[in-house]
């Protein structure tokens, strides 16, 4: 029986982790490196060694209902995409109310995670941790590593010839906060994600000329969607969802980059992916495509070659005179406290069952938390993780055999590939995801249930956005507040921006518009029949 959980970081997952640990009845310690919780989204003037970096500028690109702890909503008056010290203010004051803090360890660093020698019976762990210079090791039953992916820099210096020469600066994006000195400079952003697109606009007000390298294009997504709506509230549904995985391939592609397609033709703009019906997550910038129609970020395909002073792109066109190279090219995976073995078991790859559990342990008494990437928000996918975890820990839930586990890795794997492409990331589709993990712990709300039930509170759940509240409406971890919440969601995302109310809030009708969208195809019918 699993008692005492180390928690290895205290960003939003560990803070989860905690959480569910208390809920569970188990015994969490958090160890965490700073002097504060939030991990990612605690702003730091300078990036250090291990621990995540941040911009000033950075807001989020899920809206504040989609990415809540479930149980926990954002107060009504905080707008709907935050700023990075909002959502750092949320998150403590989520660990204040839930009582969290006592149980984290701040400024101590984990150096070693190995199993006991007797690990097969006990399946228990050393923990080997350092504060003030002063080492010490602990017995725990169990581990959640919760230290996320934007720690380690993937700097690709070998993919770039002649950048050993570049006289000029270069630098990761994870270096980078803010844009004062750059003022007056010529930059080259390589890498089209939310952190590349991002810097390239900031800069675009004050340096002499930036340019944007991408090797594969990019969808880009305004924030505001239809009607000015939050885009996931309205694209993170479960009948979208339904669509996208009913549809034939062919149709289902072709409403994709339609859709896609919307807000402006990506051809005509140089950001098309080379791969157009790829459901890789779209990069979210309001003002990319102004700045590029106004001229002051340019967009070009990737760089053959660097000279001393200059980059030859493969088109054969040159950038000359530049002062600074930021490389906007993620980051790669890395637990330097534990033996790589154990998270890539398979070619060099991350290999977990759900993206959680080594599938090779013999005892299912270690899981990584947060690591899946999706277009719905980290803290509710992390809250849903641990919630399941900690179920495991303490033998409420079991896994299934190694074969059966690495079965369903290699389906995964399929699925990803064909939906998402070639990456290292562990993505997968939101909501499908979720309903997976909620099933296991009974925690999967029941659409034809709630139907027969609650008719109103089941139209909002399947045809409005997948908040974070349907995942606390029923089964071990109820919240008796969700359905409110669920009903009322609409009113918070509008409160923040009817600063004037001119007239009653609209909210939208998605069950509406599909009836108009199955009565066409009958009028269409009709007028078809009645000329015949």
């Amino acid at each position: 029986m699993v008692k005492r959980v180390a928690i290895i970081g205290a960003g939003v997952s560990g803070l989860a982790s905690i959480r569910c640990c208390l809920e569970e009845g188990l015994e969490p310690t958090c160890f965490e490196r700073s002097n504060e919780v939030g991990g990612l989204w605690e702003f730091s003037d300078h990036s250090e060694e291990g621990r995540a970096s941040i911009y000033k500028s950075v807001f989020t690109n899920s809206s504040k209902e989609m990415m809540c702890f479930p149980d926990f909503p954002y107060p009504d008056d905080y707008p709907n995409y935050m700023h990075q010290s909002k959502v750092q203010e949320y998150i403590k004051t989520f660990a204040q109310k839930k009582n969290l803090l006592r149980y984290i360890q701040f400024e101590t660093m984990v150096t070693s995670i190995k199993m006991c020698p007797n690990f097969l019976v006990t399946g228990q762990w050393e923990i080997v941790s350092e504060k003030d210079e002063k080492q010490e090791s602990t017995i725990f039953d169990a581990v959640m590593i919760c230290s996320g992916h934007h720690v380690y820099p993937n700097l690709p210096t070998d993919s770039f010839p002649g950048l050993d020469r570049f006289q000029g600066h270069f630098l990761h994006s994870r270096d980078y906060k803010g844009p004062e000195v750059y003022k007056g400079k010529r930059v080259l952003v390589i890498g089209l994600g939310n952190s590349g697109c991002d810097i390239a606009v900031e800069l675009s007000r004050l340096v002499t000329q930036v340019i944007i390298s991408t090797r594969s294009g990019s969808w880009v997504m305004s924030r505001v969607w239809d009607d000015g709506y939050p885009l996931d509230m309205l694209y993170v549904t479960r009948f979208a969802s339904f669509l996208r995985n009913a549809l034939p391939s062919f149709v289902s592609d072709w409403l994709y980059v339609k859709k896609m397609n919307t807000w402006f033709k990506h051809e005509n703009y140089g950001l098309m992916p080379l791969n157009s019906t790829l459901r890789k997550e779209p990069v979210f910038n309001d003002e990319l495509p102004s700045r590029i129609l106004c001229g002051t970020v340019s967009i070009k395909p990737n760089v053959k070659e660097f000279t001393e002073t200059s980059a030859v792109f493969e088109d054969g066109t040159v950038f000359e005179a530049i002062d600074y190279v930021i490389f906007a090219t993620g980051y790669g995976y890395a637990y330097p406290f534990l033996d790589d073995s154990i998270i890539k078991s398979r070619n060099n790859e991350v290999t977990l069952f759900k993206g959680i559990f080594p599938p090779f342990l013999e005892k299912p008494t270690l899981a990584v938390i947060g690591l899946v990437q999706s277009l719905g928000a980290t803290i509710p996918t992390a809250d849903l993780q641990a919630r399941w975890v900690v179920k495991v820990f303490a033998n409420s839930c079991t896994l299934p055999t190694t074969n059966e586990m690495m079965d369903d890795i290699e389906e995964k794997m399929g699925k990803k590939l064909k939906w998402f492409g070639q990456s290292q990331t562990l993505q997968t589709d939101y909501i499908t995801y979720m309903d997976e993990l909620g099933s296991f712990i009974g925690a999967k709300p029941n659409i034809p249930w709630l139907f027969l039930t609650d008719p109103q509170l089941a139209l909002e759940v399947y045809f409005g956005p997948c908040s974070p509240y349907q995942f606390r409406l029923m089964g071990p971890g109820k919240w008796d507040g969700a359905r409110n919440a669920i009903l009322t969601q609409w009113d918070r995302t509008l409160k923040p921006t009817r600063t004037r109310a001119v007239s009653e809030a609209k909210r939208p009708q998605p069950f509406y518009n599909l009836l108009k969208i199955l009565l066409f195809p009958v009028l269409l019918l009709a007028v078809l029949l009645a000329y015949y």
